[in-house]
């Protein structure tokens, strides 16, 4: 596909919650308009008939710069993200992707370490021999991150990993460690801690550092994010910090949390009411 300099194809397995069905054909349906009345391409929808609230979402593109522009647009970024509050996406096939050499470099020479799992073929343990100073895996994953988070099925917790984020925060002067954890559309997380400065001014917010992560990885859609610190009361992010999750998230679920439990949920908006934005500009 990636060998085609015509009509690329992209496939996502789209699972609706249930109840949802009517306003997501809405939003197919206002997708496929953009898409058509921009020159991006063409959609169609295809139900699974096996399971009834499967669709998988096929996009014909007129090139790979269509597709990038399709991105990067507002309208479309917009429905997407109305998209992503209703329904679980999981990209099949993507053939608008340019071939990039150097990430390909990267592939090869991560492949041999990577591909192989450890645990397969003869190499498996046939008997649990234990370990005498206990299991080290034992309760929270330790692997949770990122490229972990993207295959696994079901719901993140995100609080908890908002929670071992938390661990790594550099407080020195304040002492007050915050963690943060933000979903993106795809169901990939990325985490944030604060880290502090001599200067003081040079500080940043757990929320910030978590957000820029996922920007600088190319993710623009977001879901959810979740804010943990040592407090009996809800902490919520600051000013700064909902200005940015703001202009790059929208109006995003807000899961407030403490060590032990979930303290409160707010969705953006009602945190930052009347927003200073692009569309001001």
């Amino acid at each position: 596909m990636n060998g085609s300099d015509t009509v690329r194809l992209s496939v996502s397995l789209v699972e609706v919650t249930a109840g949802h069905e009517e306003e997501f054909h809405k939003l197919a349906t206002a997708f496929e308009a953009v898409l058509l009345a921009k020159g991006y391409g063409r959609s169609e929808l295809v139900r699974d008939e096996a399971h009834p609230h499967r669709f998988y979402a096929v996009r014909h593109w007129a090139d790979a710069a269509a597709a990038e522009r399709c991105h990067a647009d507002p309208d479309i970024q917009a429905l997407t993200s109305q998209i992503y509050r209703i329904a679980r996406i999981t990209h099949v096939v993507n053939g608008a992707r340019k071939p990039d050499p150097m990430r390909l470099l990267l592939d090869e020479r991560r492949a041999p370490s990577i591909e192989p799992d450890r645990r397969t073929g003869f190499d498996r343990r046939m008997r649990d021999v234990g370990r005498p100073d206990g299991d080290r895996r034992a309760g929270a994953d330790r692997r949770v991150g990122p490229r972990r988070l993207r295959g696994r099925p079901g719901e993140i917790d995100i609080v908890a990993a908002a929670r071992r984020a938390r661990e790594y925060a550099d407080a020195a002067f304040s002492r007050f460690k915050v963690g943060a954890a933000l979903e993106t559309g795809d169901g990939t997380v990325f985490t944030g801690c604060n880290i502090e400065n001599a200067t003081y001014g040079l500080t940043i917010c757990a929320e910030r550092v978590a957000m820029f992560k996922a920007l600088s990885e190319g993710h623009h859609v977001f879901t959810r994010i979740a804010i943990v610190a040592d407090t009996d009361a809800p902490t919520p992010p600051c000013g700064a910090c909902r200005q940015i999750l703001w202009e790059f998230g929208g109006n995003l679920d807000i899961y407030l949390a403490n060590l032990t439990a979930e303290t409160g949920r707010h969705q953006l908006k009602m945190l930052l009411p009347l927003p200073f934005d692009a569309r001001l500009l």
